[in-house]
């Protein structure tokens, strides 16, 4: 199959400056003298996304982007597709709006059957992902932990492709045969992403991954002429030599290949029938044999069958134990993978696997799954360790594991616009209330926002309560602030709307605020999680895209983590002054237009709302995504019953959604 595609072109509008020259080009000469792990130690501000795009751009290899959450994989897809429009940009994130994973609770014998919502707006993206890597060499996929799960075979997902050329010597009703076995599905009314219609000797295909639908038209047994068309609009986009469909699901697999995954299948129940018996459990030994065979009986007629990634094992050409498929499988020999966030992303990975074995344990070992779904899962990360590809960790803040695995740290510690760190300002905690307040009428006379940052959720909205009542505008964000309002909190107070946010540790890292000048950290010295030299860094980063930004550490004492974190901030500053004065270079403030949110899909009308109204596919993944996570933790914590009354209130919210905005869904 030919690869299209051309170079990776950047279109930045400006030229790399600061430390960018000098960042691009270490990066570059560490990963050509065979250096494969790096860090790019980039302060907050300093462009490390658009560093990355030069490295890219040099490099001209296939790259994975993968990040800690939806929200900020969102945001790095929408900056890549404007730095590369001439290149294939990817996103590859979950495909649930919301998710309840199949699970049994032992203790209360309590069975509850996987329930899901697909956005099919998510599942294109990811289709088109895995099929631009595997037609073309110039792509950049950005994607969540979701890169690491179990995927289908790519070699599967390639042979299986129907390949049609204009003139080519096939049979309409043959097409049609082959489009079935890839799990596309006739409807020639209600025409979608993996469907397809026929009207006489012409065949209409919408190929899941693709923006536009295909038209075959037949002379007799001969293709005789290929269009892509707008299904929308009917319009005739252009002609076509040659077009590539590939499954419409992931987990396709050759005809010819199921009977013996079949068989496989078989041999096993009766395997465990046989363990379940000898071990006096004949309910489990029944429950068992039931799901298998009902599952069999729909691989047999169909092709496919709900959860057929438990079965992924005998599917593909995989023993058991093996490491599963996953996205990373569908990207060429050679290819860079960069980790964003890295002290963050890398945890993570390292977490996933565990909690998915332990709800299939309970699962296997009471008869509703074969132990073969123990191989339906994500990496662990001594295999994700194992991938020896050009790898490039990107933190302000790297951890111990990133440190001690980089044959080179490359340090991005001059900014574009030559900002300074911000100084820092240890004051005693003792009135620290109205130390911080007389601050904030200082920044408020100067038009300028400030953030604070508690130890507890009750004490940011203690303080926040405290504050307005005393005449200050403020605001208060926490875990329980739900993503979509979380972002209109941030542009709140870059508006003016208001002038003080507090917050916790959610004040650390992915917010863009260079309004704000003063950050606040009260009980600095209550060593910790929320008060480690990492943390420290990344909440005194917050102030640093503003010319007048400013720390203030409110402590009695002067802990470890402060003194690393101070220390380290001084020396930052060092070496950008040294900078400024050798070069002559005066620092301004960033500028960023309040009307870009952060977040893809966002337009700043509030439709009458009194807020800000999304309009695209990330929807529903933003509106749920706050109580998404806590679904899946008690799922994790097998609590069960909770994750299910999570979901329950998902669907209620996305039904209030829907009514809010002129009868729109989020799964629409």
């Amino acid at each position: 199959m030919g690869i299209d595609g051309g170079k990776f072109r950047v279109e930045a509008g400006f030229e790399p400056a600061g430390d960018q020259p000098n960042a691009i080009g270490k990066v570059v000469a560490g990963f050509e003298e065979m250096k494969k792990r790096q860090i790019l130690l980039g302060v907050t501000g300093s462009g490390k996304t658009n560093t990355v795009s030069w490295v890219i751009e040099k490099l001209g290899i296939p790259t994975l982007v993968i990040t800690h959450n939806k929200t900020l994989a969102a945001q790095l897809y929408e900056e890549f597709r404007v730095l590369f429009p001439e290149n294939a940009v990817e996103y590859f994130v979950s495909h649930y709006d919301y998710y309840q994973p199949e699970a049994y609770i032992e203790q209360t014998d309590t069975y509850i059957g996987k329930d899901a919502s697909i956005n099919d707006q998510i599942e294109r993206l990811r289709h088109s992902a895995t099929h631009s890597l595997l037609t073309r060499k110039d792509v950049i996929v950005v994607a969540s932990v979701s890169a690491i799960y179990g995927l289908g075979d790519p070699l599967d997902y390639e042979n299986m492709a129907i390949r049609l050329t204009k003139g080519q010597s096939i049979e309409r009703d043959e097409v049609i045969r082959e489009l079935v076995n890839l799990n596309y599905h006739r409807n020639d009314i209600d025409f979608s992403h993996g469907k397809f219609r026929v009207r006489g000797d012409t065949i209409e295909i919408y190929p899941i991954y693709a923006r536009y639908s295909i038209r075959v038209e037949f002379w007799g047994d001969k293709i005789e002429r290929l269009t892509s068309f707008d299904p929308l609009e009917g319009k005739l986009k252009g002609e076509e030599t040659a077009v590539l469909v590939h499954p419409a699901e992931h987990y396709s697999i050759p005809m010819e290949r199921l009977d013996n995954a079949i068989s496989e299948i078989e041999s096993l129940m009766e395997e465990q029938i046989g363990y379940f018996e000898r071990s006096g459990d004949l309910v489990a030994a029944q429950r068992i044999e039931d799901r298998t065979k009902f599952d069999i009986e729909m691989l047999k007629e169909t092709g496919h069958v709900p959860g057929i990634e438990n079965y992924s094992v005998h599917l593909s050409n995989r023993v058991s134990g093996d490491p599963p498929y996953t996205l990373i499988d569908y990207f060429p020999d050679e290819f860079l993978i960069v980790v964003d966030e890295s002290h963050q992303m890398l945890p993570q990975i390292r977490g996933q696997f565990a909690a998915d074995r332990s709800r299939k344990e309970a699962l296997v070992e009471n008869g509703f799954r074969l132990p073969t779904a123990y191989d339906n899962r994500p990496l662990t990360f001594e295999e994700f360790e194992k991938i020896d590809v050009k790898t490039l960790y990107l933190s302000a803040t790297p951890g111990d594991y990133e440190l001690g695995m980089s044959n080179q740290i490359v340090e991005q510690i001059v900014r574009p616009t030559y900002l300074i760190d911000p100084r820092i300002t240890v004051v005693p905690a003792k009135n620290q209330i109205d130390d911080l307040m007389e601050r904030i009428r200082e920044r408020v006379e100067m038009s300028e926002r400030v953030l604070v940052t508690t130890l507890t959720k009750r004490m940011a909205e203690d303080l926040t309560e405290y504050l307005i009542g005393a005449g200050f505008a403020a605001e208060y964000m926490h875990s329980e602030t739900k993503t979509l309002e979380r972002h209109e909190l941030i542009r709140g107070l870059r508006l003016g709307e208001f002038d003080i946010l507090v917050g916790i540790n959610l004040l650390r890292e992915g917010l863009d605020l260079p309004e704000v000048s003063l950050v606040a950290v009260l009980d600095a010295d209550q060593e910790g999680f929320l008060r480690s030299t990492r943390a420290l860094v990344q909440i005194i980063g917050r102030a640093a895209r503003n010319i007048n930004g400013e720390v203030v550490l409110y402590a009695d004492r002067i802990t470890k983590s402060m003194e690393a974190a101070m220390a380290e901030t001084e020396r930052r500053r060092e070496l950008q002054k040294l900078y400024n004065k050798k070069y002559g270079y005066v620092p301004k403030s960033i500028e960023k237009p309040v009307g870009d949110s952060g977040l893809p899909g966002m337009r700043t009308d509030t439709g009458g709302m009194g807020r800000a109204v999304p309009k695209d596919y990330y929807d529903a993944i933003e509106i749920c995504e706050v109580l998404n996570e806590k679904m899946k933790e008690a799922a994790e914590n097998l609590e069960f019953e909770l994750a299910a009354d999570i979901r329950d209130r998902i669907r209620e919210l996305q039904k209030k959604f829907k009514n809010e905005n002129q009868g729109i869904s989020p799964e629409e």
